[in-house]
C-alpha cells in the first residue's frame, strides 16, 4: 500500500462517519426508516468505492420503537429524555399520572411488597428501585413487570449515568412500562406524569449490504464486516447518532473495499454491512444461515465494531480457528507498533463475529474499549465530536498487512 493512501482513506472515513451519524438517518433505527435509508447510502458508497458487485440481502424482524411522544415529569419537574430517563427497549407506552412506591431494599421482604401493592393507596403505582438490586430478586421483578403479576402499573429503575438505551430484546413488548432513570431521581417524590408512545413493528424488512471485490483466485476469500444499524429514536426530537457504534466500523469497511478495488487481491474479498446487530445479531445470523459463499471458504473474517476510540491497547476477541491468524497479527503489531498491545478477551455473543465463530470460521473482533469515547456507548452523545479518529489508520494497516503478509 502506498504511503499516501491512508491520508486519503481517513478523509473518506471521516466523511462517511459524519454522514451516517447525521440527522438524515435518524440514528439508523427502524422507526422513520432510518436503517433502510442508511442501507441504500452504504450500497451507493460501495459502488463508488469500485466494488465489482453490490447486493442487498433482505430479512425481517419484529421490533419495538419509540418514535412518538416522550414526556415525563416528577412532581411537576420536567425530565429530559436520554439524560434523565430512557425506556427499556421492550416497554410499552404509558399515559397518565402515577403514584410512586419506593421499594425498601435494606429491609426487603417480598411478601410485604406484594401485600403493600394490594392496598388501595398503592394500586396502579410505579415501583421505584435500583436496577442492580433486581438481580438478587429477579423472580419478583419479573412478576412486577408482567401484566397480571401484581397490581402495580409498572417499574422505574435507577441506573448509572450516562443512561444507556438498547434494542437487544426489542422483539417483544412487556406487559407494563419499564423506565430507567438517572441516580438523581428524587428519593421522596409523590407522583410522576408519563406520556410515552411506542410503536411495535411486525415483520419489518431490513437488509444486509454485501459488496464483493474479485480476486485472482476464487477458492477462498476474506470477509470484512461491520454493523450499520443503531438505536434510532427516543421520541420525536431525540435520535442516537451512533458515530462510534458503529458508523466507525462501517466506514472502515467501505474504505477497505476501495483499497482492494484499486489494489487487486489474490483472493476474493467480501465487505458486509449488517443490519439488525443491535436487535440481537439478527443480520449476521441471517447471513450465516443464507451465506452467499460456503462458510468453509472464509480464510479469515474481520469484524470492526466501535473502532472510533483512543485506547492505545486494542481489544479483540478471536474464535478458536482464528488463533493462528491472531498470532500472526500480534507479530505484525509488534514489528510495526500499531498498538501497545492486542488484548484478547473472552469470546462472547456481543457482535457479529459470534454467529461465524459458532460455525468454526476463523474470525476476530476489533473493538476499541475503555478509551475516551467508550463512556458515550449507547447514549445520544455518541457523535462525531465525542469519538476519536485515531484508531482507524492502525487497524487499516494491521488488517491489510495481515492479508498482504507484510511484517
Amino acid at each position: 500500500m502506498c504511503m499516501s493512501a491512508p491520508a486519503q482513506d481517513l478523509i473518506q472515513f471521516k466523511g462517511i462517519v459524519t454522514k451516517l451519524s447525521s440527522p438524515a438517518f435518524q440514528g439508523r433505527g427502524y422507526a422513520r426508516d432510518g436503517v433502510r435509508k442508511a442501507g441504500g447510502y452504504i450500497a451507493d458508497q460501495f459502488r463508488k468505492a469500485g466494488a465489482d458487485s453490490v447486493a442487498m440481502q433482505p430479512f425481517t424482524i419484529d421490533i419495538n420503537t419509540f418514535p412518538g411522544k416522550m414526556k415525563m415529569s416528577v412532581d411537576g419537574r420536567r425530565m429530559t429524555p436520554g439524560r434523565d430517563f430512557v425506556m427499556r427497549e421492550y416497554s410499552p407506552g404509558a399515559h397518565g399520572t402515577y403514584r410512586l412506591y419506593y421499594l425498601d431494599t435494606l429491609g426487603y421482604d417480598s411478601e410485604r411488597l406484594f401485600a403493600d401493592l394490594e392496598k388501595t393507596e398503592n394500586k396502579g403505582c410505579l415501583v421505584v428501585c435500583d436496577f442492580w438490586f433486581t438481580y438478587k430478586h429477579s423472580k419478583d421483578f419479573r412478576r412486577l413487570e408482567r401484566e397480571g403479576g401484581a397490581p402495580n402499573a409498572g417499574v422505574i429503575y435507577t441506573w448509572p449515568t450516562p443512561l444507556k438505551f438498547y434494542k437487544a430484546y426489542g422483539e417483544k413488548v412487556a406487559g407494563k412500562p419499564i423506565i430507567w432513570v438517572s441516580p438523581d431521581f428524587p428519593k421522596d417524590a409523590v407522583s410522576v406524569k408519563v406520556d410515552v408512545e411506542n410503536e411495535f413493528l411486525e415483520g419489518y424488512e431490513t437488509s444486509n449490504v454485501i459488496a464483493k471485490v474479485e480476486g485472482e483466485r476464487h477458492d477462498s476469500c476474506y470477509v470484512f464486516t461491520a454493523h450499520y444499524d443503531h438505536l434510532g429514536n427516543l421520541g420525536r426530537s431525540l435520535y442516537y447518532p451512533g458515530a462510534n457504534d458503529n458508523a466507525s466500523g462501517t466506514a472502515a469497511v467501505i474504505t477497505l473495499a476501495a483499497h482492494y478495488a484499486v489494489n487487486r487481491p489474490e483472493f476474493d474479498m467480501y465487505f458486509v454491512a449488517f443490519s439488525g446487530e443491535e436487535a440481537n445479531l439478527r443480520g449476521s445470523t441471517h447471513f450465516v444461515e443464507n451465506p452467499p459463499m460456503p462458510l468453509g471458504k472464509i480464510k479469515y473474517l474481520f469484524n470492526l465494531d466501535m473502532i472510533g476510540d483512543n485506547n492505545p491497547v486494542q481489544y479483540v476477541e478471536v474464535s478458536d480457528p482464528g488463533v493462528p491468524g491472531f498470532e500472526k497479527m500480534k507479530a505484525i503489531n509488534a514489528a510495526r507498533g500499531f498498538f501497545k498491545d492486542l488484548q484478547r478477551g473472552e469470546l462472547a455473543a456481543n457482535s457479529d463475529h459470534w454467529p461465524f465463530a459458532e460455525r468454526g470460521v476463523p474470525c476476530i473482533l476489533f473493538e476499541n474499549e475503555n478509551g475516551g469515547s467508550f463512556q458515550y456507548y449507547h447514549t445520544h452523545q455518541d457523535n462525531v465530536k465525542t469519538m476519536s479518529f485515531g484508531t482507524y489508520e492502525p487497524i487499516f494497516r494491521l488488517v491489510t498487512g495481515f492479508i498482504d503478509g507484510n511484517l
